[in-house]
């Protein structure tokens, strides 16, 4: 049976070390004390017992009569209280200089437990800011068995979990100034080749030329202007115009701009609402983009004859509908939920994880012309969240299709 293990924090630990030396400090006189003490006792009555000593034995030999006795008495008693104080002070002195000992050595022990994890994390730090990203400490008080945390431990887990966050960002910045030379070179090449072969005369200057190097330029300005959304969104840059606004009305506004589209295509969109729809607290025109995104790259992986169903309900009837976590979730406070489901490749579940990063595919064989710039549904999580909603993606796997989720606050 696993047992959880009685933790302290620092300050307490600090506290018991105090007491702990003062406590050591303290047997360490009364022991030392106890066994020094007859000694330097016995010594300093040796010496004045002795032959030519001035106490009692010398008084005794030195003296007679009445009055002698008492004058003898008072310094034997003088003489044994010196004794006495001499060597309980000797006692005490070689106790103190013990106990020091003893303190300075369990103080060292506890000083280097705490100051040894404070100096990696330093020097950790130190790396990690000249850009040695993969920099970790070891955590205190972590064994086989159970890992018992104090400030120390929770700073080097802090530290460590900041340093791989970090390295994470760092590398999603490589991959994304990667992927966007990638997705730019293909239209920079296709219009410098054009170029070239109608400065060379290679090429007739024709409509459907200028056409596709207009397409070209196109999908350069399209991925520029995704790009600065995106930034914009994650940064909360956005300027947002958040009012109530009929959920109904941002359907029926994102639906009308694609009917053509899926019926050029042959997959069939379909609608489901629930009567009761309350209004929605967003901005109108980041929500129908949203919807927009969502049934547009459904659109994209929906072969004919394929099946897109956009439903919208309050999240009271949902969780009637499906019994997932995920719907519990989203159903905490008044919210609206949308769906967007279809009949398309689908996504394998190692994939789901990965669905809203920066220029993720799902279909790798896709050209990136068909596929889109990769960033659509990195900007809708990114509008979702700046409106106060969730997003998420569930699938049954590859070729069963796959369903979008995101809810929008309601507004009261």
């Amino acid at each position: 049976m696993n047992t959880v293990p009685f933790r302290l924090n620092l300050r307490v630990r600090l506290l018991l070390t105090y007491l702990l030396v003062i406590g050591v400090g303290a047997v360490t006189v009364v022991v030392t004390t106890s066994l020094v003490a007859p000694s330097f006792y016995d010594i300093h009555m040796a010496g004045m017992t002795g032959p030519g000593g001035t106490g009692a034995g010398g008084m005794m030999g030195g003296s007679s009569g009445t009055g002698g006795t008492g004058t003898m008495m008072q310094g034997a008693d003088a003489a044994i209280r010196a004794a006495y104080q001499q060597a309980v002070l000797q006692s005490v002195l070689a106790g103190v200089a013990v106990a020091v000992i003893v303190a300075v050595i369990i103080g060292l022990f506890v000083s280097s437990r705490i100051a040894d994890p404070i100096k990696r994390t330093v020097t950790a730090a130190g790396r990690l800011a000249a850009g040695h990203y993969a920099e970790r400490v070891p955590v205190p008080g972590e064994d086989r068995h159970a890992r018992q945390e104090d400030e120390l431990g929770q700073l080097a887990a802090s530290f460590n979990q900041m340093a791989s966050s970090l390295e994470q960002t760092e590398r999603k910045r490589v991959d994304l100034l990667g992927d966007v030379a990638h997705e730019l070179r293909t239209p920079i090449n296709t219009l410098q080749g054009y170029l070239e072969g109608l400065l060379d005369e290679v090429i007739e200057p024709t409509p459907e030329l200028w056409a596709s190097m207009h397409s070209e330029a196109g999908r350069m300005q399209r991925l520029v202007n995704d790009l600065q959304d995106l930034s914009r969104a994650e940064a909360r840059q956005l300027s947002l115009k958040v009012e109530p606004y009929e959920t109904r009305a941002i359907i029926d506004a994102a639906v009308y701009g694609l009917r053509l589209h899926f019926a050029e295509k042959g997959v069939d969109l379909r609608v489901h609402t629930s009567p009761d729809l309350p209004q929605v607290l967003a901005d109108r025109d980041r929500a129908v983009q949203v919807l927009t995104n969502l049934l547009g790259n459904s659109l994209r992986y929906t072969p004919a004859p394929g099946i897109v169903t956009l439903t919208a309900s309050s999240t009271r009837s949902a969780l009637g509908m499906h019994q997932s976590d995920k719907l519990a979730i989203a159903a905490k406070g008044g919210e609206v939920l949308f769906q967007v489901a279809d009949t398309g490749i689908g996504i394998a579940s190692e994939n789901l994880p990965h669905i809203f990063e920066r220029f993720y595919r799902v279909d790798k064989s896709r050209s990136r012309a068909a596929g889109g710039s990769g960033i659509g549904l990195t900007i809708t999580q990114a509008l979702v969240q700046v409106m106060g909603g969730r997003i998420w993606a569930e699938s049954a796997g590859t070729g069963k299709g796959s369903t979008f989720c995101f809810t929008l606050p309601v507004a009261h």
